[in-house]
């Protein structure tokens, strides 16, 4: 397949750098370019009338390389997989456990910029599969809200999981997300009282994130037994749809979370299987078929 070349709205960002702390981007004049029709929440309604739930798979981009983390995306999705999310590398992922944290990385020394997400999100946009791009929130304020949302839509994105940011302090993103129809993905937790969970499955568009235990990514024995009451709470709270992450790993646990949520989201176990040069497509098609158990 041929890359698709994206064109970014307004200049280039030759320094863009992901390192803590950099001053905003100044913002550049975005055109009002439409945004997915149907988003996640299209594809976990299209899961859901064939009797199962959603699975979604991340990867970081840029990981081993630009091209590679676009491959590697594109088995997925011959796989099965319903969404993607595609990790924006960045240089304090405070989420991440050591086997994404080893990838990211990775990523940014090979020289990851972040027109780079928006040049994967426009090649692999036209297999229909929803691009969500996880990020942590400092690349997005850089830039700028108004031009990343602008950006984010003209190459096809979904929208973005923001894992760092709460609602009460997503003003500018949510502005920017609304304006070109993009879905607005924040996180809840095990320990999130009920207004906590309130205001965030109102702020949210596409799904709800629900990490299935307090700590970071990575693989693990078994699902936290904490998964099934957050979804249950959360869906009380006026949640339309939640998705559960972090820590699920096999296809027994997959099928677990099936059983209670409207999508899994596995992470570690594709990014360490793209690390060792393993069979990315087989295995999501395995995850595929333990989701619709």
């Amino acid at each position: 397949m041929n890359a698709v070349r994206f064109r970014p709205v307004g200049p280039d960002d030759a320094d863009d750098a992901l390192a803590a702390g950099d001053a905003p981007a100044e913002q550049a004049s975005a055109g009002r370019a439409p945004g997915p029709q149907a988003g996640a929440a299209g594809a976990i309604d299209r899961a859901r009338s064939q009797g199962r739930a959603a699975l979604m798979a991340y990867l970081p981009c840029g990981f081993p390389s630009l091209r590679a983390s676009i491959d590697a995306c594109q088995a997925l999705i011959r796989g099965g997989v319903d969404l993607i999310e595609l990790g924006l590398p960045y240089s304090d992922p405070v989420m991440d456990g050591p086997i994404i944290g080893e990838a990211v990385t990775a990523a940014l020394e090979a020289g990851f910029r972040v027109a780079d997400v928006f040049e994967a999100t426009a090649e692999l946009a036209p297999t229909g599969v929803p691009i969500e791009v996880m990020t942590y929130y400092n690349p997005v304020f850089r830039r700028g809200e108004e031009r990343f949302a602008a950006d984010l839509a003209a190459a096809g994105g979904a929208g973005l999981v923001t894992p760092d940011l709460i609602p009460e302090e997503s003003g500018a993103w949510v502005a920017a997300a609304d304006r070109f129809g993009l879905d607005k993905i924040f996180l809840v937790a095990p320990s999130s009282p009920e207004a906590r969970l309130r205001l965030t499955a109102n702020a949210c568009r596409g799904f709800t994130y629900a990490t299935s235990t307090m700590g970071v990514t990575g693989l693990r024995a078994s699902l936290s037994e904490l998964a099934r009451p957050l979804v249950e709470r959360t869906r009380a709270a006026g949640a339309e749809n939640v998705c559960v992450g972090v820590g699920v790993s096999t296809a027994d646990q997959a099928a677990e979370v099936a059983s209670f949520a409207d999508g899994v989201i596995v992470g570690s176990a594709f990014v360490k299987r793209l690390a060792a040069d393993q069979d990315l497509e087989g295995f999501a098609a395995d995850l595929r078929a333990a989701v619709a158990r």
